[in-house]
């Protein structure tokens, strides 16, 4: 089980995408919201990023930016959004003193996993040296790859992307003290619950039989699992059964008998309920939108 992968695969609904840039002065774009998460890397440079709500951020160069949410923003030579232009419409200055690298990523925000939603509205990440060498070369090979077309070059890119944005949460969360996944991941027990409920979502799991696997008292594990996660164990596991049916039902054409019985449900009628209770449509209707 690796729950953060657990977590990108379930909301990822398409490839991502990037690009190279070079500003002149002045510059100053614009980008609107959108479904999934964004970043940006100054490459060289300085700048600022002006979200729509809060404090511009200001950025030096090997500072990157994931905007998880993907919340309009603004990225600038200034502290100002004023007269910001769309960012599609930029053109290149080849002699620009600026230059960076922006991408994003499309996610199902509806199917969001807890510790991706629990993200800030911005997470800045300082260059600093010594500090995240594999984030560091994997923005290295990213603004190689897209400078010029090579043999390959989009199977690397969207490996590199996806590299990316594990190692830009990676860094958020091994950065960040405050209760709630962060600590849920350090923490033995929690975090080995989480594996079992994650390596075998199907099982019949009962609260004692998972508190057992983990060496707690039922008491002692749902309260703790309770307080880092937001849920308690079997809450926790009811929606994760139900997000990896939402994944196997926009994904796969499986019929809902094979996906009722993958993610521990023992009938149709069953999963149908549960699920309609939580997305608000029937699953064939998830399957099919309109």
């Amino acid at each position: 089980m690796d729950l953060l992968s657990d977590a990108i695969a379930a909301v990822r609904i398409g490839q991502p995408t990037s690009n190279r840039l070079r500003a002149g002065d002045g510059w100053c774009y614009r980008f609107a919201p959108y479904e999934g998460a964004g970043f940006h890397v100054l490459l060289r440079g300085s700048g600022w990023l002006v979200p729509d709500e809060g404090e511009p951020v200001p950025l030096g160069a090997g500072d990157v930016v994931l905007v998880p949410h993907g919340s309009a923003h603004t990225l600038s030579a200034t502290p100002d959004a004023t007269g910001a232009v769309p960012f599609e419409t930029a053109v290149p200055e080849p002699a620009g003193r600026t230059e960076f690298l922006c991408g994003k990523y499309r996610l199902d925000h509806a199917r969001q996993h807890p510790v991706l939603a629990d993200l800030p509205e911005v997470v800045h990440l300082p260059a600093r040296i010594g500090r995240h060498p594999e984030l560091r070369a994997a923005i290295d090979l990213l603004g190689a790859e897209v400078t010029e077309p090579r043999p390959g070059r989009a199977t690397v890119v969207t490996g590199l992307l996806d590299l990316l944005l594990v190692y830009l949460i990676r860094a958020w969360l091994d950065g960040n003290p405050a209760p709630g996944w962060p600590q849920a991941l350090r923490d033995r027990e929690v975090a080995a619950a989480l594996e079992e409920l994650h390596t075998n979502p199907a099982a019949p799991w009962r609260i004692e039989d998972l508190a057992a696997r983990v060496g707690l008292s039922r008491a002692t594990l749902a309260r703790r699992f309770t307080a880092l996660t937001g849920r308690p164990p079997m809450a926790y596991l009811t929606w994760w059964r139900l997000t990896m049916a939402a994944r196997l039902l926009r994904e796969t054409e499986l019929p809902l008998p094979s996906i009722a019985s993958k993610v521990g449900y023992a009938s149709p009628f069953a999963l149908s309920h549960a699920f309609k209770r939580q997305f608000g449509v029937a699953p064939g209707g998830y399957r099919t939108p309109r």
